[in-house]
């Protein structure tokens, strides 16, 4: 890993790049989404200041552990300005992830529990298919497997509110 001279406050995005281990592209990508932040030279290079390494850390170890980027950018954003995330701030924030990652952790489970259950007629329309109908919510009302567009014209998948299996009339039904 390239050392960076302590007396070099600001890193080209090379620099960066090199230093943090993460593309150019997912800098700028970053940088995009409020992640991170630099200042243009007068020639219109990016310069980041040394922060952004810990940032960008924090964000490469949320990403792994599967939090979404708008959430590491409201746990960044409540930071101040400038300021690197310290182990207490991860500690903090990643309590406050945990109860998220253990209901997805025991989604997933429930999902690879119910795969063997699906036949893979391609519809998904049967009543007892837990993927594509899970928990049958409008199950009693229609029938079928195509998605129906709610009247605010959004397409629901799954869960709580979702368009059931039975509700679009597939397969027959």
């Amino acid at each position: 890993m390239p050392q960076i001279p302590e007396k070099i406050q600001e890193l080209t995005v090379g620099q960066l790049a090199a230093r943090s281990g993460a593309a150019v592209s997912a800098l700028h990508f970053y940088e995009s989404k409020g992640l991170i932040h630099s200042r243009r030279t007068s020639g219109n290079q990016r310069r980041f200041s040394r922060d952004a390494l810990r940032r960008v850390a924090f964000v490469r170890a949320a990403q792994r552990v599967g939090i979404p980027l708008a959430t590491i950018r409201e746990a960044l954003a409540e930071l101040p300005e400038g300021r690197t995330p310290t182990a207490d701030d991860w500690a903090r924030l990643s309590a406050s992830w945990r109860s998220e990652l253990d209901e997805r952790i025991q989604q997933l489970n429930r999902l690879r529990d119910h795969l063997t259950d699906c036949i893979g007629c391609g519809c998904l329309s049967l009543e007892t298919c837990v993927l594509s109908n899970p928990d049958d919510v409008f199950g009693e009302r229609r029938a079928g497997s195509r998605l129906l567009v709610e009247r605010r014209g959004s397409t629901v998948r799954g869960g709580p509110g979702s368009v059931s299996a039975r509700e679009s009339g597939c397969c027959g039904d």
